[in-house]
């Protein structure tokens, strides 16, 4: 394979913190290795497009405490096309792309692999908030999603015991309840309500609610995962079987934002740099992952074909907690 001489980085799907300082890593280390790094706006539209510019020390300074992401991210239905993607291989052409860095979830990795078929290289970094990515452990941007939820939280809670109430709190994850659970767990949770399992009105809500109170308990939190929805008409059906007011909020885009964790930093900082030095070594087509405390790299198909599901331990854990 010839030397990768330029690379270009974007961002796909839903934003999450820390997507800034993975595309900073990638642009700091391709220039320490000699390579001309292209910032690719609004992801694979930006890519069909020709939406992208150069970048340089400059172009990422001030960057890595800032949410979001500098070069932007919308769903590109065209580049799920043939017609799209071959757009998308003509631009890179143009701008004589050797490789691409994708940082996003598991649609964008389906995108990059799509692209690799057709000859461009590419390395994908995993930027979710909900943690659902099934080759790592840990995705950019989660750490920060918890702890926005857990303040989110601590401040309904209070508002909750001044009332006497139950708070039905929906948090992201349409297909994945790392969220629901884990803050859950560290919110000290009465209930919670994921989309990995099915759950009993009666046994699995009402029934801890009511042995609360009986208890003496004077507030109540009950976290539903976005993929259980229906947050509010759970909170009516609660406040009707138990007398207990109940309040519904839904988090909703407010978990995607906000200054990114250290944790966040750190790990979207490494894994930018490392995608940089496997493309470096003539390594293409791989996917960086955190798992069993290291930084590894799994071949993209892989990397795809990997299922990820919560450990029934964890969610008994939290049971028992809850008591």
């Amino acid at each position: 394979m010839r030397k990768i001489k330029t690379i270009g980085v974007l961002t796909s799907g839903g934003d999450a913190p820390g997507m800034n300082g993975a595309i900073r890593a990638v642009v700091r280390a391709g220039i320490h290795y000699g390579m001309k790094v292209m910032g690719i706006r609004r992801g694979y539209t930006g890519l069909i497009t020709g939406d992208m510019h150069e970048m340089n020390l400059r172009s990422v300074s001030d960057i890595i405490h800032r949410g979001g992401t500098i070069l932007q991210t919308v769903r590109c239905p065209e580049f799920t096309t043939q017609e799209g993607m071959e757009k998308a291989m003509s631009m890179a052409r143009v701008f004589s792309l050797d490789a691409v860095v994708v940082i996003g979830g598991d649609g964008s990795y389906m995108g990059a692999r799509e692209i690799s078929k057709l000859g461009m290289p590419v390395i994908g970094l995993p930027g979710t908030i909900d943690n659902d990515i099934a080759c790592t452990d840990y995705t950019i941007g989660y750490d920060t999603a918890l702890n926005t939820v857990q303040d989110a939280i601590d401040k309904i809670r209070d508002t909750a015991y001044s009332h006497e109430r139950c708070s039905v709190v929906e948090v992201m994850g349409r297909n994945a309840g790392y969220i629901a659970l884990n803050v859950g767990i560290s919110g000290g949770a009465e209930v919670v309500l994921l989309p990995e399992k099915s759950f009993d009105m009666d046994s699995d809500v009402i029934k801890p609610i009511i042995e609360g109170r009986n208890r003496g308990k004077k507030n109540y939190i009950v976290i539903v995962a976005e993929g259980v929805g229906g947050a509010i008409e759970l909170a009516k059906d609660i406040e009707k079987r138990t007398g207990l007011g109940s309040r519904a909020t839904i988090l909703g885009h407010l978990q995607r934002g906000g200054s990114p964790t250290v944790r966040d930093r750190v790990m979207s900082s490494i894994m930018g740099v490392k995608a940089v030095e496997l493309l470096n070594d003539g390594i293409i087509n791989r996917v960086v992952c955190f798992k069993e405390e290291k930084i590894v790299d799994f071949d993209i198909d892989e990397a795809l074909s990997m299922k990820k599901t919560i450990e029934d331990e964890i969610i008994e854990i939290s049971k028992i907690l809850a008591l």
